[in-house]
C-alpha cells in the first residue's frame, strides 16, 4: 500500500501548516528530511533538508503516532511547518520525490481509517456532514453521528437481533427433540421482533440528515401585489427581491438562502397567482409557482382568499396597519412590513412549524440511506413475526442483519464508498 501525504490544515499562507503522512513508509520518509526520528507522541523541533542535496527546507515540529493507535490505523506522521506557501510547496515537491508516496486523494485518510476499524461508516458519514456543516444544528447533528451515536444504537440492535436469531437457530437444531417446545419459543420470537422492528421504525421515521442539511424550503405565494416580495426581503433582511406598486414585477422564481436560529432556510418568492391570463412569460411565472407550492416544506400564504391545500400553511394577513385591513379571524399572523410588526411573531410561527420538519434536537438521525436501511430491517424484522415456519423466520432475521451491517459499512459498496469520500478535503 502506497504512503500518502497532504496538508491537513487549512490553506497558506497561515501560522502553522500539518503536513500529515500516513502509511508504510511514513516513518522512513521523515527520517530522510529529519536526519533522525523523535520519541514516538512527542513533539520534537527538526531541521528538513531535501534528500536530494541537503538544502534546507524548514524548521518544523515533528510527531510520529505508531499505527494501529492512530486516526488511520497505520503509521501516521506530522510534519509542523512554517505557514508558509512556499514552505508547504517545497516539502510537497519533496514527499512527492520519495519512493512510495504520492499525494492523498480526497477523502483518503479517513477512508483508510474506516479500512482499519477505526471509524465505521456511519461516523465517517457524520464526519462528511461535519466538514459541511454551515449552521448550528448542521453541527450538533453532525457531532452525533461523527462520534457514533448511530453505530452505538446499530450496535444495540444489533445484539437484540442476535439473541432472537440465537433463539431461532437454537430450536431449528434441536426440534427433533421431544423437550422443546417450539410453539412457546417461536411466540417468544415473534414478540421480540415485533418489538425490536417498532423501535427501529421509529428512528427510521424521524426527519432525515439531509433535511437540516438542505433547510426548510419556504415558499412565499398569493396573488399579484398581496406583498411577497416586500415580505421577503424582511425576512431575507436585504433586496433579494425587486419591489413595486406595478402588478406582475415578479416574473419567475426568486430564492434568498437565510441561517437563523441555527437552521437554513431557503425562501423562495414567486409569481402572483393571477387568474387567466394574455401573457405567455407570466403564465409561465404562474406555472413555475404552482411547481413551487406543491415542492414547498412550508407555504407563507398572502392573499385573502384561503390558501391552496397545503400540510404546512401560515396564512399572513399582509399589510395589517394599511386603512381598511383590519384583523380578519381566520388567518394566522398579521404582518406590516412596514413598521416591522409581526415579523418576529412570523419567524417564531415558522420555527415551530420547522420543529417537526427537521430532526429533533436532542437526538441522532439517520440520512436517507441508513433510513432506507433501517426501514427494511423494520420490514424483515415485522415479517419475521408473521412466518410460521423458523426456517422463514431465521431468514428474515439474517436479512435484518445484513441491513444492520450495510448501515455501519461491514457490508458497503465501493461505488457508495468512492461518492461519499469525493466529499472531503484532500488531508482529511
Amino acid at each position: 500500500m502506497d504512503t500518502i501525504f497532504a496538508l491537513s490544515s487549512g490553506a497558506p499562507p497561515a501560522a502553522v501548516a500539518v503536513m500529515r503522512l500516513s502509511g508504510p513508509r511514513a516513518f522512513d520518509s521523515v527520517r530522510l528530511l529529519a536526519g533522525g526520528l523523535p520519541k514516538a507522541r512527542h513533539a520534537a523541533l527538526r531541521v528538513l533538508r531535501d534528500p536530494a542535496g541537503g538544502g534546507e527546507l524548514d524548521r518544523a515540529l515533528v510527531l510520529l503516532f505508531p499505527g494501529p493507535a492512530t486516526a488511520t490505523g497505520e503509521d501516521l506522521a506530522e510534519l509542523h511547518l512554517h505557514g508558509g506557501r512556499a514552505v508547504v510547496r517545497a516539502v510537497e515537491r519533496v514527499l512527492a520525490g520519495l519512493p512510495g508516496l504520492r499525494l492523498a486523494e480526497p477523502g483518503e485518510f479517513t477512508r483508510r481509517a474506516l479500512a482499519h476499524g477505526r471509524i465505521d461508516l456511519s461516523e465517517a458519514e457524520g464526519l462528511g456532514d461535519l466538514l459541511m456543516a454551515e449552521t448550528e444544528g448542521q453541527r450538533r447533528l453532525a457531532m452525533r453521528s461523527a462520534e457514533g451515536a448511530v453505530r452505538r444504537a446499530v450496535e444495540g440492535w444489533t445484539e437484540r437481533l442476535l439473541g432472537i436469531s440465537a433463539s431461532a437457530e437454537a430450536v431449528l437444531d434441536h426440534s427433533d427433540e421431544d423437550d422443546v417446545d417450539e410453539g412457546a419459543i417461536l411466540a417468544r420470537i415473534r414478540a421480540a421482533a415485533v418489538e425490536l422492528g417498532a423501535e427501529i421504525g421509529a428512528v427510521a421515521a424521524r426527519p432525515p440528515v439531509e433535511r437540516m442539511r438542505d433547510g426548510i424550503r419556504v415558499v412565499l405565494a398569493g396573488p399579484p401585489n398581496a406583498g411577497k416580495s416586500t415580505l421577503l426581503n424582511a425576512l431575507a433582511e436585504r433586496d433579494a427581491a425587486i419591489v413595486s406598486p406595478q402588478a406582475g414585477t415578479t416574473r419567475d422564481r426568486i430564492e434568498a438562502p437565510v441561517i437563523r436560529g441555527g437552521i437554513a432556510w431557503l425562501l423562495t418568492d414567486t409569481a402572483g397567482l393571477a387568474g387567466d391570463t394574455g401573457d405567455a412569460i407570466e403564465a409561465i411565472g404562474i406555472a413555475r409557482a404552482r411547481e413551487a407550492i406543491d415542492g414547498a416544506d412550508l407555504l407563507l400564504w398572502l392573499g385573502d382568499d384561503p390558501p391552496p391545500a397545503h400540510p404546512h400553511t401560515i396564512w399572513i394577513h399582509a399589510r395589517a396597519d394599511a386603512e381598511g385591513r383590519g384583523p380578519v379571524a381566520a388567518k394566522d399572523i398579521p404582518v406590516s412590513v412596514h413598521s416591522g410588526f409581526g415579523v418576529e411573531a412570523l419567524w417564531e410561527r415558522m420555527a415551530e412549524v420547522a420543529s417537526a420538519l427537521i430532526p429533533p434536537p436532542d437526538m441522532f438521525a439517520l440520512n436517507m440511506r441508513q433510513r432506507g436501511l433501517a426501514e427494511a430491517a423494520a420490514e424483515s424484522l415485522a415479517g419475521a413475526a408473521m412466518e410460521a415456519d423458523l426456517l422463514l423466520v431465521a431468514e428474515r432475521l439474517r436479512a435484518a442483519r445484513r441491513a444492520f451491517d450495510a448501515i455501519t459499512g461491514r457490508a458497503g459498496t465501493e461505488a457508495m464508498l468512492d461518492a461519499l469520500f469525493a466529499r472531503f478535503c484532500i488531508g482529511k
